[in-house]
This record gives structure tokens, sequence and C-alpha cells, in this order.
């Protein structure tokens, strides 16, 4: 209410990026490719922007990521990256790969159904009000999306057919705040 809001008027919109596949092996083997082509460069690349300017390159890349300085930069982002690392005992090379593939966004990857799963699953329990979705390539991954993923979010209630409003702003349900240079 601070900066004339009222918070059922913020809206999350996470970031997520699927890799599809019409069976789960299909999406496996989609992912583990698009994985291929991430090379170390690109993965070290990726961390460096959240690295707080350590300079990574001076790590064995197959050795822990070392303890990071704060950044200027994205300090969530950073946390994501560091929490990531420790809790799953990652690798410099593992964590920029990881984070090379998404930038930080949650990925998934699985059949269209899955996919529908877990964007209901955060919907239903409040994690979030809709999402950004993120591709890592065009055209596949949103040709895949528009005609996996959508029929099937529609058929379960959870994709509208139609807009009620003009702007995003009106099909979220959020008002324009008043000007606090009008008062």
């Amino acid at each position: 209410m601070e900066h004339g809001r009222k918070p059922e008027d913020i809206k999350l919109l996470p970031g997520f990026l699927p890799i599809l596949g019409r069976t789960e092996e299909e999406a496996r083997e989609h992912y583990l490719e698009l994985q291929s082509l991430i090379t170390d460069e690109q993965a070290t690349v990726a961390l460096n922007r959240l690295s707080g300017g350590l300079d990574l390159t001076k790590y064995p890349i197959d050795g822990p990521l070392p303890e990071l300085p704060l950044t200027n930069s994205a300090q969530a982002r950073q946390k994501i990256l560091i929490d990531m690392a420790r809790n799953e005992n990652l690798s410099i090379r593992q964590v920029g790969r990881r984070f090379a593939e998404s930038i930080g966004h949650y990925l998934v990857w699985g059949t269209p159904s899955h996919v529908a799963d877990v964007m209901k699953a955060w919907f239903r329990s409040g994690a979030c009000d809709g999402f950004c979705i993120l591709f890592p390539y065009y055209p596949r991954g949103v040709e895949d999306f528009v005609d996996l993923v959508i029929p099937e979010l529609r058929r379960r209630g959870l994709f509208r057919t139609e807009y009620e409003g003009a702007t995003l702003r009106d099909n979220l349900g959020v008002p324009i705040p008043t000007s606090r240079y009008l008062a």
C-alpha cells in the first residue's frame, strides 16, 4: 500500500523454459542435445556475469564453485546460482551449463502433459499468477508449446480462448495505479 498498490495488484510471472517431446524419452534426448551445444566457454561466460568480478577461468572447471563476492548485478540470480551449486554439489562446468541453458529461469523438460502438470501446480498453489514462457530455440520451441502444451492447458481449463481486455494490464486485472505526482 505504501506505493499505492494493493498486494493483490502485484502479479508474479516467473520465467518458464519448456523443452518438449511427445514422449519422455524424446524430451530427454532433446534436452541432452541442447545441453551438448553449450561449450565450456559459454558456460563460464554465463557465470562471469554473476561472479562479482571474480575471474572463474583461474579455477579448475571441474572443481567446485568458489566463494563469490557479492555482485552489483542481479543479486537474486547470484543467490540462485550459488544455492544450486552448493545444494547439488555441482562443478563450475556443471553449474555454468545449467545456468547458460536457462539464465536462472525455471527449466522443465518432458511431455506436454508433464509440462502442463508443473504449470498447473505452480498456478493452483498460488506460486505464480502466470508465466513468461521462454524458448531456447526457434521456431520449434514455440511451435511445440503452441501445438502441444496450449491444447493440454485448455483441456484443463487453464488457458483462456479469448481475452477480455485490450491490454495485458486489463487481462491480468491490474488497475492503473494513481500517480504519486497527482497528490
